[in-house]
Order: structure tokens, then sequence, then C-alpha cells
């Protein structure tokens, strides 16, 4: 716990700092282009989520072999797309006209902005293949473990950027080092992952497997374009607003989305590690277990978030007053507010989904997925242009609700009913029992 309060504490400290150092205008670039690489979490084809979902059964079956082919074909496959997309931007940058993508204004140079844009872009896309080992971890039931990484980088990543601070090229500094934080993280903890912790499951060239791969990509496809549909909706936020209301209003937004963020870090603790868990209980039929685990942590995730959010509304303004070295120039209320209901929804609806995800059930949550990003951009842009900042979180919130909320419960309901009438045929005809890996739930339904 104590690492996992040092990963959600550290962030916040940068940011007087950061703002300090950037000014608003460029603090609000840079919110934008996170934003930007936020949208594009899905560069890796959500073969991420593929491979936890498949190394659940390796690790409750204890086969080591598989789990290493499965881990090594999926670090050529992202290595592959991590150097392509790299060369890509790097080659194309020249023709996009950035200041315009982020509608750039006042103290931000075009040559600059492009520099925070391919720093961050570069940092991100190396990082695809890299981040794979937190997958490796959930899926071996290491979550203290990879807390405790994490959370190492991130504060060692606080004295980088305070010395950047100081330097003559402060604002391009700030932004490299804390862009190459969780990419030199990752790349500690998969060294010392696969040559002290588990050797055994280390990727090698010879281990890689084309009948993998193709595994793989069918399995990953349905959560790619799930998670395509998630981050574009998300991150979409300070694109809105920085074209309907400008740079600075970028920033008075983001600021208490940055705050707020904490209690969305808190959803994915907390919830996570139930994928790979569901995994393991799936294989093993017990749906009991499930069900009940699935009830308990509806309720936890309902308190994990609704009393931080509580808390933040209240106190949120005197926070900022105190904490930022320049006014965000309005109250920040009902904005917090707004920004804390839509990971209370998010918590509670995403444990029923990692009971799906772990058994590669995609469709409902693409569904429910496609109907938000179809309502809830467009109402979003209205609720900011008519009404302001603080509407634009709380249009997201009933978009969801209506949308994501209920194809996800229906999602979860059907997959529960298909492994118990899949375990009563076996058990009607003297068979086995259905398992994770049985292909009775198919991947895209």
């Amino acid at each position: 716990m104590l690492a996992r309060g040092a990963a959600l504490v550290a962030p916040l400290l940068l940011i007087p700092v950061s703002l300090a150092t950037l000014g608003p205008d460029r603090y609000g670039l840079w919110m934008s282009v996170l934003a930007l690489t936020g949208m594009v979490t899905f560069a890796d084809l959500g073969l991420g989520a593929g491979l936890m979902t498949k190394l659940a059964p390796c690790y409750s079956n204890g086969d080591a072999a598989q789990a290493r082919s499965y881990i090594s074909t999926a670090y050529a496959l992202l290595s592959s797309v991590a150097v392509g997309l790299c060369g890509l931007l790097w080659l194309g940058s020249g023709l996009v006209p950035w200041t315009a993508v982020f509608n750039v204004t006042g103290a931000v140079g075009s040559r600059e902005t492009t520099a925070v844009v391919m720093i961050c872009l570069t940092a991100f896309l190396l990082n695809i293949p890299l981040a794979l080992i937190v997958r490796v971890q959930y899926a071996y039931q290491q979550v203290a473990s990879c807390a405790i990484w994490q959370a190492a980088g991130t504060l060692a990543t606080v004295p980088v950027v305070l010395l950047a601070a100081r330097g003559p090229y402060a604002p391009l500094a700030v932004v490299t080092a804390t862009a190459l934080g969780p990419l030199l993280t990752n790349l500690a903890v998969s060294i010392w992952i696969f040559r002290r912790r588990m050797p055994e499951l280390r990727p090698r060239l010879a281990a890689i497997d084309r009948r993998l791969s193709t595994v793989l990509i069918r399995l990953s496809g349905g959560f790619f374009v799930v998670f395509v549909l998630y981050a574009v909706s998300y991150n979409a936020d300070n694109l809105i607003i920085a074209h309907a209301l400008g740079p600075q209003s970028v920033t008075a937004y983001a600021l208490p989305a940055k705050m707020v963020s904490l209690v969305g870090m808190l959803v994915s603790m907390i919830n996570v590690p139930l994928w790979p868990a569901n995994g393991d209980a799936l294989a093993r039929g017990d749906l009991t277990w499930v069900h009940q685990t699935v009830r308990r942590m509806v309720t936890l995730a309902l308190l994990a978030t609704a009393v931080p959010t509580a808390v933040l509304a209240l106190v949120g303004d005197w926070i900022f007053s105190v904490w930022l070295p320049m006014p965000l120039g309005g109250g920040s209320r009902w904005l917090l507010a707004g920004l804390g209901l839509y990971f209370v929804l998010v918590g509670m609806f995403s444990v029923m989904a990692m009971v799906q995800n772990a058994a590669g059930v995609v469709r409902p949550q693409l569904v429910g997925q496609i109907l938000f990003l179809g309502t809830s951009v467009p109402a979003k842009w209205f609720a900011a242009t008519r009404y302001g900042l603080n509407a634009v979180p709380f249009v997201g919130c009933a978009a969801y609700a209506l949308t994501v909320g209920p194809a996800v419960w229906y999602g979860y309901r059907r997959t529960i009913r298909r492994y118990r009438g899949a375990a009563a045929e076996a058990a009607d005809s003297g068979g086995v029992a259905v398992t994770a890996t049985s292909p009775v739930p198919r991947t895209t339904s």
C-alpha cells in the first residue's frame, strides 16, 4: 500500500514545479500532447491484453514453456510495431502542422511545439514493448512487486525533474525527464524479471511461434478496438477544450483532472489484478468465486472512489490555492466532482469487465464503447461551448452510464451463463469442466 501511495502522490508533487517552469500555455500544450498519447494507447494492438489473458492459464497450469512462447511472440510483434511507428513519426513529422493540431497560441512557437510532440510521442512508442512486463507481472500474480517497481520509478523521476527545472533548457528538459521515467522503469523491471526472478520466461528468438502470433492477434483484435474507442473518448476532453475554449482552458481543466486521476489510478490498482485472477478461477471452473468476488469488488470500488471524490470536491479549491504557483481562474468544486463521478462509474463497471476480459468476451464492451464515443464527444463539445468547463465531465458521466454501463452488465451476465451452461453440460456428459481456454466463450462474442 505504501508503494501504491507513493506512485499516486509523486506525480502531484511535480505539478507546481512543472506549471511554474512551463507556464500556462506550455503546460496546456503538454497536457494536450499527453492526451494524444493516451488516444494512441491502442498502438500495442491490444496484444498486451491478449498476452495477459493467455498467460493466466499458463500460470495456473505451470506451463512455463508455453508462457515463454507467448511472451517471446508478443515482444517480437510489439517491437516491430514500435520501430515502425517511430520511423513513420520522424519521417512524417515535418508534414504535420502541430501548432494547428493543438491550437497553440501565445508564447509557444512552432519549433518548441514540434519538440514537445516528438519527445512525448517517441518515448511513448518506445515504451510500447517495454510495458509488456507489467502484463507479465499481473498474469503471474506479482501485483505487489509490480507496484513497488512502478512506485520506485515514479519516485526516482521526481529529483530528476527538479534538477531539469533548474537547467538552461528547463521547459523541454522537464518534459523529457517526465517522458523517460516510465520507459526506463519498465526497462529496469524487465531486466530484473527475466534475468533474476523468472528466467524461465525470458524472451528468446527461438521461442517465437508464428502460430501463436496468429492466436494472439485474433484474440487481441477485439481488445484493440475496445481500447481505441475508450482511449479516444476518455482523452478527447483536452483536445475538445483546446479547440472550443483555448489552451489556457486546457490547463484549467487538466490540473483538476490530474488530481482526480489519483482516483483513476486507484481504480486500476483495484480492478486490473482481477483480470488474471478471474482467468485463473475460470480455468479451474470456480464460478462461485468469480460471482462472489464481483459483488465484493463492486462495493469496494464504489467506496474507494466515492469517498476520495467527495473529499476532493470539498477541499480541492483550497488545495489548489496553496499548492499551485498561479490561480486557475475560477472555482473547481463542480469540475472535481464531475471528474471524480466518472471514475466512480468506471470503478464499478470495470469489475464486471474484468470477468469478460479474462474469458475473452469483447463484443458487449465494444458495442458500449462505440455508443459512448458517438454520444460523448459531440455532447462534450456542445457542453464546453454552451456551459463551460464544469459541464464537460457531467455530460461524459451521463453518456457512460447510459451506454457502457448496460453493455458491460449484459456482457457479464452472458459470460457467467455460458460458463455455467458449459459446466453443466460437461458434468452431464461426464466430460471435463469448462476452463478459460475452452472454446465455448468465443473471443469476439
